[in-house]
């Protein structure tokens, strides 16, 4: 049996909806782009949606909307991809890790501890789809002032405190539909906010700060005049990737319920294996299960992590790690490593991490070999008999 890491769940509304956009003549951002913020403001209860080319543009837009820059310092987590990082260093401004909880969420606590005088936002990371402790967040965020941008990329259906994930308090949240994504447009991403002073601005920006996009233009009766009003991106979200993103935003919550009962599985096949620990789940919240995350209890297996990952794909399951911590990479090495960056726990987590296949395009057969798959290579493991061929080498 073959399982890939992910397969995308396209159906025949979001080819069909394609092949309309190709054939309407308007294929940029338009008509079917402006729907699509339309249908996730409300999805995402929140007042304003800016539909943009991936998270990392929604996440640099909003720094560089709220005037972050050279001099300032952003805190944010070192469990995440570079790019919530490298966008702090896009617009000038220092990135400060916080490390992580039991969760593998940012710790409030720990972002408490980091803030200076320099502070000037926070970038919590929905890890998985499992929402950060956004109450402690907002608290921490208003005693001292600061902005908080959430990193939602792997949290569009994830729910906070009975509410979706872009309808809190925060200053702007960042969305990815990255094509492995619960909601994909191949490519794409959402950013949303409470703000209209910050929407504006975003757009703006968003289309090489230029006062009218095209489809503006083209709606205004063909008026072509148009000013350039700052140093603006090349952000926007084509119509061809709105389509898909319309029929997905569609099946989102059906998506959610299946992920959510293969979770409910594995749960269930895996609880008995000491050798491994499951995925932290919250009660008070809606996980979105972007990820299956499984923990190695290294201390009872004669494997390590990579010895692991390659007895699965022996038995065809692809597997995968989230994340490389920030600063094991050796391009931010100049500030990871300074001592009010540690994050041992981070640091202590990473070797232990294994993301295994999860989503709707898979079977119940399918979650059921992995799952069977992963209890034997870890009870292998613990007997100390060789798994691999080369196991006893590496």
């Amino acid at each position: 049996m073959q399982i890939p890491f992910h397969r995308p769940s396209i159906g025949r509304e979001e080819i069909d909806e394609v092949v309309r956009t190709l054939e309407s003549g308007w294929l940029t951002t338009g008509p079917r782009t402006a729907r699509f913020e339309e249908e996730f403001r409300t999805y995402a209860g929140a007042p304003y949606a800016l539909a943009v080319n991936s998270a990392t543009a929604g996440l640099h837009l909003a720094l560089a909307a709220l005037k972050i820059g050279p001099g300032d310092e952003v805190i944010t987590t070192p469990l995440t991809f570079c790019s919530t990082v490298t966008t702090i260093m896009h617009v000038g401004a220092t990135p400060v890790l916080a490390d992580i909880g039991g969760d593998g969420n940012i710790d409030p606590t720990a972002v408490a501890a980091r803030i200076t005088e320099r502070t000037r936002a926070i970038i919590p990371v929905h890890l998985a789809g499992l929402p950060c402790k956004m109450n402690a967040i907002w608290a921490t965020a208003r005693r001292h002032g600061l902005a908080v941008i959430e990193d939602a990329a792997h949290a569009a259906g994830s729910r906070y405190g009975g509410l979706p994930i872009g309808s809190g308090s925060s200053s702007a949240v960042a969305f990815s539909f990255y094509a492995t994504k619960n909601l994909t447009t191949g490519e794409g991403g959402m950013v949303t906010t409470h703000s209209q002073e910050l929407a504006d601005d975003m757009r703006l920006r968003c289309l090489h700060g230029i006062s009218k996009g095209g489809w503006e233009r083209y709606s205004d009766h063909g008026n072509w005049y148009y000013e350039v009003l700052l140093a603006g991106f090349k952000y926007n979200l084509s119509d061809i990737q709105a389509a898909v993103g319309l029929h997905q935003l569609r099946k989102l919550e059906r998506f959610i319920e299946v992920r959510t009962a293969y979770a409910a599985l594995y749960r269930e096949m895996l609880a008995g294996v000491e050798e491994i620990e499951l995925p932290p789940d919250d009660p008070g919240c809606r996980h979105a299960w972007h990820l299956y995350i499984i923990r190695l209890n290294l201390e009872k297996l004669a494997i390590g992590r990579d010895e692991f990952i390659d007895a699965l794909r022996e038995r065809g399951i692809g597997a995968s790690v989230h994340f490389i911590p920030i600063p094991r990479h050796p391009f931010f090495a100049p500030f990871a490593h300074r001592p009010e960056n540690s994050c041992p726990r981070a640091a202590a987590l990473y070797p232990r991490l294994i993301s295994i296949p999860l989503y709707p395009a898979m079977t119940e057969a399918q979650i059921e070999y992995v799952a069977r798959s992963v209890a034997e290579i870890a009870r292998k493991a613990r007997n100390g008999r060789p798994i691999l061929a080369g196991a006893a080498a590496r």
